[in-house]
């Protein structure tokens, strides 16, 4: 029993980056550049620099936008030649910001978006279906930030972080011929974010941002488990006459940390670049503590303890924006990411590969109004999975696009 919940510590995987990597997707015109940070032309800033507030040429600046994002995991067992691929919904994460100046040197602003999400989904009865059959995520970040003009060419500003979020997760229980749920639909966490944006010259800009780490605390946690002799598992496990137990964990978000520049090569043509570096060192491992059953691997048979030996990770941007005239905008970019964990810890719930991805995108001003399209082409590397720890082994490949749509407006 104890093999059957030993994938289910690896909530916090999933509750830290959809899919097993940070899907890059909290500004439409950002992710056309290769998602780069250093942009103050509207509220979009605010989620990555609070301190680019400072620097938008309007007063009250409000933007929204959506993405569909696509994506499919292929797995081969190399011994028996079996292939499986998941049939995964498009995504949809969103973002709205809002900021205002209240003073020349005090800016204030919101952002709503959700950086964390997907479904993946397997056939229910592939080899792997005792780590996972189909898992759901959703996660909400609700940001109050202010920033301060300390200088016509350098500002501050800091966040606050409220994070909320959910996960559905169905597996096998072959021992019992039957499945398992975990789910929580009420994990919140904590976090703050702060970072300095300069302008030493009209056509430089470069942002320097932190994000701290984030606990997602799931308290109410419920395991239930659908099994054709359901008495005899409740007693076995502690189960209420439901066959659910309860769970209690603390889920670790890491940190970010971020370096942007732009620079305009002309009035019309301007180059950005970014470096994000992930602290996911900290995701050694995951503890989990049941109500009831006794399915643990420490003195306290409730207690379940997994490793996860994830490793901190970087991701290089490059982009650049060509202005047609003064309504039409041009946008390309490409940046390169870093998967977390090596071969050895290959999870098929989090499936995470390096990855080269293309982007492009048009943006249109209207007067006041904008309007931006883009859209990213994902190249994962292919992975040899050698995950001694749950039994896993083969080669594992994967395909993504996305495609996004963003609005904008500054009133004045």
């Amino acid at each position: 029993m104890k093999k059957i919940l030993v994938s289910t510590a690896l909530l916090a995987g999933v509750l830290s980056y959809a899919g097993g990597f940070r899907v890059s997707l909290q500004g439409v015109k950002q992710l056309a550049m290769a998602h780069t940070s250093a942009h103050a032309e509207d509220a979009s800033v605010a989620f990555f620099n609070p301190a680019g507030m400072s620097f938008i040429p309007s007063k009250l600046s409000i933007v929204a936008g959506g993405f569909g994002a696509s994506n499919k995991v292929t797995f081969q067992n190399l011994n028996t030649l079996n292939s499986t691929e998941t049939d995964n919904p498009m995504g949809t994460p969103i973002y709205a910001a809002i900021t205002y100046k209240p003073m020349d040197k005090l800016s204030v602003g919101f952002s709503f978006s959700t950086p964390f999400g997907s479904t993946i989904q397997y056939p229910y009865d592939w080899e792997g279906r005792e780590m996972v059959q189909k898992l759901e995520l959703k996660s909400f970040y609700f940001q109050p930030m202010v920033s301060y003009k300390m200088a016509d060419w350098m500002s501050f500003g800091v966040s606050y972080i409220y994070a909320r979020g959910k996960v559905n997760w169905d597996k096998a229980v072959t021992q019992f011929g039957g499945t398992v749920n975990i789910n929580d639909e009420k994990a919140s966490g904590h976090g703050y974010g702060f970072g300095f944006y300069f302008r030493p010259d009209p056509k430089f800009d470069v942002s320097i941002a932190y994000r701290s780490p984030v606990d997602m605390k799931a308290k109410k946690g419920t395991a239930t488990f659908t099994v054709p002799a359901q008495n005899t598992v409740n007693t076995l496990l502690g189960l209420n006459a439901a066959g659910q137990d309860g769970f209690t964990a603390t889920l670790p978000l890491v940190s970010e940390y971020t370096i942007g520049m732009t620079y305009k090569v002309t009035p019309k043509w301007l180059i950005s670049a970014d470096f994000n570096y992930h602290g996911w060192e900290r995701y050694s491992k995951l503890t989990l503590d049941f109500a009831n059953a006794p399915i643990g691997n420490q003195t306290d048979p409730t207690i379940l303890v997994s490793p996860k030996n994830f490793r901190n990770s970087k991701t290089v941007r490059l982009g650049t924006q060509y202005a047609f005239s003064n309504m039409i905008f041009g946008r390309l970019g490409a940046y390169y990411d870093e998967s977390p964990y090596s071969d050895d810890n290959f999870i098929p719930e989090t499936p995470s590969f390096d990855s080269f991805v293309l982007t492009g995108g048009l943006g249109f001003k209207l007067n006041k109004f904008g309007v931006d399209v883009a859209g990213g082409y994902v190249m994962p590397q292919s992975r040899d999975v050698n995950n001694k720890t749950l039994g896993f082994y083969g080669q594992a490949k994967a395909k993504a696009f996305y495609f996004g749509l963003g609005l904008s407006y500054n009133a004045f």
